[in-house]
This record gives structure tokens, sequence and C-alpha cells, in this order.
């Protein structure tokens, strides 16, 4: 037994000096000097570096967390800051009529599922009724609520639930 462990052994040394690198006896030579291409013509124009219009990140990068309105507990109506960051939405929408919309209904943890999921759509139509109100077909705008599956703060206070109870209009590409 002790035999054959030696002859492993040995036949396991052989295979892995024979798989070893060997350092190579002549190296490539150095790169040289090159010359910079000049091409006659115009330059290519760069891809803009901005998101595209009518997009879902240039949306958001107008709004400028505009995107998203917050409420009370237990509350769906629209205040006055609300209705501010609604006519912002508006106008973008007005201004690219091809733009369609989801409104997502958020809300917090607490309640269970079934009233979290009413209230979230709730709050998803009153940002669409809105939205409607200042001219944007309703056709153009869908609605779906996620309850207090999605938050966006995770916790369980004050400052958590009050971020998490809210309306998201995300643009659909």
């Amino acid at each position: 037994m002790r035999k054959t462990a030696l002859v492993m052994t040995a036949v396991g040394a052989l295979a892995l000096a024979a798989c070893a690198k060997k350092a190579p006896t002549e190296l490539p030579p150095a790169p040289q000097a090159t010359t910079p291409v000049t091409t006659s013509g115009p330059m290519p124009t760069p891809a803009p570096t901005g998101a595209v219009p009518g997009t879902q990140s240039h949306f958001a990068q107008a709004m400028a967390g505009r995107d998203t309105i917050y409420f009370d507990t237990d509350q769906f109506n629209i205040d006055s800051q609300d209705q501010a960051a609604l006519q912002g939405q508006a106008q973008y929408l007005q201004q690219y009529p091809n733009a369609r919309a989801t409104i997502e209904g958020h809300a917090d943890e607490r309640g269970t599922r079934e009233y979290n999921l009413a209230l979230g759509e709730r709050r998803a139509n009153s940002a669409k009724n809105y939205l409607v109100s200042l001219g944007i077909g309703a056709e153009r705008l869908t609605t779906v609520s996620y309850g207090k599956e999605r938050p966006v703060a995770l916790g369980s206070n004050e400052q958590a639930w009050s971020r998490n109870r809210r309306a998201v209009t995300v643009l659909l590409n």
C-alpha cells in the first residue's frame, strides 16, 4: 500500500513538471513609435451623452425627483405640492405626445396586504385623474398598485413609512 502511494506521488509530480511553463528564450521586439493617423473629411459626430428624449431616463432627469408624489397616512388626496409635481409631469407628457406612462401606487408596511393594494390603487388613480384633468389622454396612462411590496425605504419608523407612501410615474419606452 505504501509503495502504491509513493508511485502515485511520483507520477503526479512528473505530470505537474511536464505542464510547467518555461520562460521564452527570446523576447518579442519592443513596440515601435507610431505616427498618428490623420483622415481627411469631417470627423464623425459623437453619440449623444445625455438621455434620449421621451425615455424613462430622460423623464427622470427632467423631473429631478418630481416623478414621485407622497401621501399622508391612509390618504390618497392630491395636495398643492403634489399638484406642482404633476403639472411638471403633464408638461413633459405634452411635450412628448407619443410617450406613455404607468403610475405605480405604493403604501407603507402597516396594514394588511389587501388594504395596502387597494390604497396603492387609489393613490395611482388620484395621480392619473389629475394628469387627465391637465389634458393628458387617459389612454396614455395606466395604473398599477404594488401596495407594500416594493418599499424604497426599509425600516419601521415614520421616516421610512413617509417615503414609501407614494405614487411614481414611470415612462414606458
